[in-house]
C-alpha cells in the first residue's frame, strides 16, 4: 500500500510542515508574515481537496507549532490460546486496544494504560513488532504523519470493562477476523503480531 494515492496531499503536508518550521524558528516579521501565507494556502488545497472546511482542516492542520514531528499510535497484540485480542469500536468495527500516545507516558506505558482502558485488562509489553509509516499501510491517508508501534504484550489479569470508547472485547483466529477498523489495523498487520507471537526470536520490522 505505498503507492502515492494523492500528490496533492503530500504537497500540502510538505508545505505545512516547512510553514510551522519557518513560523517557529524566524525572527523577521516579513517572513513569518510570508510563512503564515504559505500555511493558510496549504489549508486551502487540504480544504478543497479533502471537502473539510477550511476552519475544520485549520483545527487539525495548521495548530500545533514548533518543528512538525509524526504523531505516535500505539497498538497493543494480546493473545489467549492462539487467539489475539480486539476491541469493538462504537462503530461496530473491531481493531487492536491503542491510540495516540499521551504527552506524559512513555510508549510502553500508552500501551498498557490503552489496554487497561479500551479492554481492562492488565499486560506487560514484551517485544516492539513493527514501527511503520502509517500512510503505506492504512486507508485514509491523513493529513499529519503517523508512526504506528505495534507491541507484543502477555496478559497479567483483568477483565473487560464498559468504556466510552469500546462496547466489547474477544479473541479472534487469523482465520475468523471480524470487520477491521482498517484504518487503525489491516488484515495483513494483525497477521505480522501473529507471525511475531509464534516466532521464538524476532526482529522488529520497521519501514
Amino acid at each position: 500500500m505505498n503507492e502515492q494515492i494523492n500528490p496533492w496531499l503530500d504537497w500540502a503536508v510538505e508545505l505545512q510542515a516547512l510553514a510551522q518550521a519557518g513560523l517557529q524558528y524566524s525572527k523577521d516579521p516579513f517572513d513569518r508574515e510570508r510563512f503564515q501565507q504559505v500555511r493558510d494556502i496549504a489549508a486551502k488545497m487540504m480544504a478543497r481537496k479533502t471537502g473539510l472546511s477550511l476552519e475544520k482542516v485549520k483545527d487539525l492542520f495548521c495548530s500545533e507549532t514548533g518543528y512538525q514531528t509524526p504523531k505516535l499510535d500505539t497498538r497493543a497484540a494480546v493473545f489467549q490460546d492462539g487467539n489475539i485480542l480486539l476491541v469493538q469500536e462504537n462503530t461496530g468495527r473491531w481493531s487492536l486496544p491503542g491510540g495516540w500516545v499521551d504527552v506524559n507516558v512513555s510508549v510502553l506505558e500508552n500501551v498498557v494504560k490503552e489496554v487497561r482502558e479500551e479492554a481492562g485488562l492488565e499486560v506487560i509489553p514484551q517485544r516492539v513488532i513493527a514501527i511503520q509509516d502509517r500512510e503505506k499501510h492504512n486507508r485514509p491517508v491523513y493529513a499529519w504523519k503517523v508512526c504506528k508501534i505495534f507491541v507484543l504484550c502477555a496478559l497479567a489479569g483483568g477483565e473487560f470493562q464498559p468504556n466510552i470508547e469500546t462496547t466489547a472485547s474477544a479473541y479472534f483466529p487469523l482465520e475468523a477476523l471480524p470487520p477491521l477498523a482498517e484504518e487503525k489495523n489491516t488484515e495483513e498487520q494483525i497477521r505480522l503480531c501473529f507471525e511475531a507471537s509464534r516466532a521464538a526470536v524476532w526482529e522488529t520490522r520497521m519501514d
